[in-house]
């Protein structure tokens, strides 16, 4: 649904209408079917008013920057960037620098301590706790309205596939979100915790009823005792729908098979659709519906603090729909430029297909020129879709190589497409610049479910793969800079006792994918099979 902030169209208001006519609906009918039977007129509505605002792109950019603008004109940030006298595009790029969250922490910090109007009118009404990297804890505003942009997103997305398949009896059946805690603690006066324990607060009330786990379980901290809770509550139900981080979700998947030595299919024979969202699926898709045991239809969403970004809006084309009409103002950095003393900066309008961009928000939650660390590369521009192509800082250059996230998790999936009988649980990537025989290599740890019959050669195709996609990594292996890399093959259930020793087992926490240090590969290094 439009942003209430945006001047709709007078269709749009007249739909408004509809809209909470519906919602309402939900809420009194709670005849089994009842829910099913209404989602389809009500995902016909949202299809309608997205087709509306996806094909005006650029004109409902534009009237998200000047209404975003003139509602912050005289916040502190809005005054110290004379908001009120940036008329153009132009004028805002050359007022609002690009910055990432330790940048802008001075700000931040204000916000975070009860001040009013700092980065938005008022006080926001949660504060979203993330991991920072080198500010530590980070602490993101969501406002009254910018929440519109996280709930209304996520309920839209299952709606646009209820509309295109057709499908909708899900709705009637026990619904699953694996997510952090939905527990909130005070700071400055504002509730602050996890975004997803957040969005639990807000779990329409029509679907309350069928919202799996309890919220006692939902509290628990520990992510191991949350996850054996989580399935005593949901084995024996009619689950449909199972949500979370592929890691996480595999994790659950792990342990009801060890419960019940039987595949998820057996166990939940009416789940149908999984959404998930936080990392590329691609590393875990065959592991993943191997525990399941039968194909079901997925949807990829691309929720962060910051914002609600994209989903995927249709099971037949590549890539998430890009959510142009929401409250978020984006801007996009060609990811080569982005360290740049003054990188590229572009507008919605201005950007190609099958470029990396780092992705720049402004929006009612307050984040202005703000670096939200992700790049994205758009596969479509009618309507505009994107993939998440890695993290602007999550590379390895070590010898100029820039190898990016996208490329080593494309070579790992072309590699297990040559090696079927392969099951990855997970990997990372960290650069050996001092080993101690021979040259410098990419050292590649991973856990594998089922390992490669023939290794030596899973790791010579893994490498001709990675040379192919990236050819600054082929100069170097050719030019004997660097030898091929080197597989570290990692006991079972290695990246769990990691995540379990850093405090960050479950949630919304993931492994980086890569890094150019060895910070994370020494601390994994220890599980390796000896």
């Amino acid at each position: 649904m439009a942003d209430t902030n945006i001047i709709p169209t007078q269709s749009i208001r007249r739909n408004a209408g509809i809209l909470r006519t519906s919602l309402n609906f939900f809420l009194l009918l709670r005849i089994m079917g009842i829910r099913s039977i209404l989602a389809k007129p009500f995902a016909s509505l949202i299809d309608k008013q997205t087709r509306q605002w996806s094909l005006q792109p650029v004109a409902f950019q534009e009237r998200i920057r000047r209404s975003i603008l003139l509602k912050a004109a005289q916040t502190q940030f809005g005054k110290d960037h004379h908001f009120n006298e940036l008329e153009s595009y132009d004028d805002f790029k050359l007022s609002v620098p690009v910055k990432d969250y330790e940048a802008l922490k001075p700000y931040f910090d204000l916000v975070a301590e009860g001040k009013p109007d700092i980065l938005w009118p008022g006080k926001p009404t949660y504060l979203s706790k993330t991991s920072g990297t080198t500010s530590g804890t980070k602490y993101i505003p969501v406002t009254k309205d910018s929440i519109p942009n996280h709930i209304n997103s996520a309920r839209n997305a299952l709606l646009s596939y209820v509309h295109e398949s057709g499908n909708s009896a899900f709705l009637d059946d026990k619904l699953i979100f694996l997510s952090g805690s939905p527990e909130l603690d005070q700071k400055g006066g504002i509730n602050t915790g996890r975004l997803s324990g957040i969005v639990n607060h807000h779990v329409p009330a029509y679907l309350k009823g069928n919202q799996m786990p309890s919220y006692t379980t939902n509290c628990i901290e520990d992510w191991e005792e949350k996850l054996d809770k989580i399935i005593d509550e949901t084995i024996g139900e009619k689950m449909s729908l199972i949500s979370g981080i592929p890691p996480w979700v595999q994790m659950y998947f792990d342990r009801i098979q060890a419960r019940t030595g039987k595949k998820i299919k057996d166990v939940f024979p009416d789940f149908s659709l999984f959404v998930y969202g936080g990392v590329n699926f691609e590393p875990y898709r065959v592991k993943l519906f191997e525990s399941i045991g039968k194909k079901i239809d997925s949807i990829e969403l691309y929720p962060a603090s910051e914002g609600f970004i994209a989903y995927q809006d249709s099971q037949h084309e590549q890539g998430m729909l890009m959510l142009l009409n929401s409250g978020i103002f984006y801007e996009f950095i060609p990811a080569d430029e982005y360290f740049n003393e003054r990188p590229t900066r572009l507008s919605i309008e201005e950007v190609e297909l099958g470029k990396n961009y780092a992705l720049i928000i402004n929006s009612n939650a307050g984040l202005w020129g703000y670096s939200i660390g992700d790049t994205v590369k758009f596969v479509s521009k009618n309507p505009y879709r994107i993939v998440v192509s890695g993290r602007i800082k999550h590379f390895i250059s070590a010898f100029g190589e820039h190898v990016i996230g996208e490329e080593v998790e494309k070579a790992m999936k072309a590699t297990m497409d040559q090696f079927p009988e392969v099951e990855l649980v997970e990997f990372t990537v960290a650069p050996q610049v001092t080993p101690k025989e021979g040259l410098p290599h990419h050292e590649w740890l991973v856990e594998f479910a089922n390992p490669p019959s023939d290794f030596m050669t899973f790791s010579l195709r893994l490498d001709e793969h990675l040379q192919e996609l990236n050819v600054y990594y082929n100069d170097l292996i050719t030019g004997n800079i660097l030898r091929t890399l080197v597989i570290t093959p990692l006991k079972r259930n290695s990246f769990i006792e990691y995540m379990k020793s850093q405090g960050k087992l479950g949630g919304q926490n993931k492994v980086p994918r890569l890094s150019n240090d060895r910070k994370i590969a020494d601390l994994i290094n220890k599980y390796s099979i000896d």
